[in-house]
């Protein structure tokens, strides 16, 4: 073969060898960026989650110790009355609070979009400002209003002749609850809604305007439908967090340890097995049950949001 065939084989050669190197380039240089995350996604969230579900397939006996049971725990768990009993009291939460925080912060959304209100970034930092605030510290915090004795709202009953609000009261704990976890989010819902508007582009809003329609009518029929995705978000999100309601009832639980029992939310009763009965096994099938209603829940909303969309 000659020098001139060689070279062009040559050439061959490396012409193929360069798109080999460029895909295994590309393959592994994402994967070189992601494995930190992977590595701590797998420690910190995987494993647990394996644990657990290992966990859920055992129970402890007096004597024979640690028995292999299957799901018998999780079939306990499906017919326990106390753990359906908190579900039905946080969809009860949810059915009233979510609608009250997701519109309150889409009203926010579009008054500090629409320019309507002084000074927009300060009034969107004094909205988003309680999100900022741990849940710990805004229940306490909320606690202390709440409280029928010493409370400011049981001192300015007081003094205005009026008998104290018992906000803490059976009929009246879960409408608190509910108002704190408002306080909380509305802000961090608004701040979703508010970048999702600020993505609508402005030909729109402003091919609106020129056709005569007023403000809220392109709100209504132009801002709210292009940002349908982050609100079915921020519902879908809410969802997950009313049905995992942890640290607001445990807090207010020392101010009224009557009313929030250890079963008040799934979560809480989930926690109260674990920690306070010692029966981590049962746990941890409460707690795979809770994730599945919680998925069965989510998923269903967003199956109902497309089929009306």
């Amino acid at each position: 073969m000659s020098q001139v065939a060689q070279a062009g084989v040559r050439r061959g050669l490396a012409a193929r060898a360069i798109p080999r190197r460029r895909t295994l380039r590309n393959t592994f240089v994402p994967l070189l960026f992601l494995a930190p995350f992977l590595v701590l996604f797998a420690v910190f969230l995987i494993a647990p989650l394996l644990y657990a579900l290992r966990m859920s397939l055992y129970a402890d006996r007096l004597v024979g110790g640690s028995v292999y049971v299957g799901t018998q725990n999780l079939a306990t768990a499906l017919h326990d009355g106390v753990f359906w009993e908190g579900i039905r009291r946080m969809a009860l939460l949810g059915i009233v609070q979510i609608p009250v925080m997701i519109g309150l912060a889409l009203f926010f959304a579009l008054l500090i979009d629409a320019r309507a209100v002084w000074m927009p970034s300060f009034f969107r930092l004094a909205y988003f400002l309680p999100f900022a605030v741990p849940t710990v510290v805004g229940a306490l915090m909320w606690g202390y209003l709440y409280d029928p004795s010493f409370g400011p709202f049981a001192q300015i009953a007081g003094h205005l002749g009026f008998s104290a609000p018992n906000f803490l009261s059976e009929s009246g704990m879960l409408p608190s609850i509910g108002n704190v976890v408002t306080w909380e989010w509305t802000g961090y819902n608004m701040i979703i809604l508010y970048a999702a508007l600020k993505a609508i582009p402005f030909d729109l809003t402003e091919a609106a305007a020129v056709d005569g329609a007023t403000s809220w009518q392109i709100a209504r029929t132009v801002r709210i439908p292009l940002i349908r995705p982050a609100l079915v978000l921020t519902i879908v999100f809410s969802i997950i967090g009313t049905l995992q309601l942890f640290n607001e009832p445990n807090i207010l639980r020392t101010a009224a340890p009557d009313v929030i029992t250890m079963h008040y939310t799934p979560n809480l009763y989930a926690y109260n097995l674990a920690f306070t009965g010692q029966q981590f096994n049962y746990a941890a099938a409460v707690s795979f049950l809770l994730g599945a209603v919680v998925f069965v829940g989510s998923y269903t909303f967003i199956l109902v949001s497309r089929r009306r969309r």
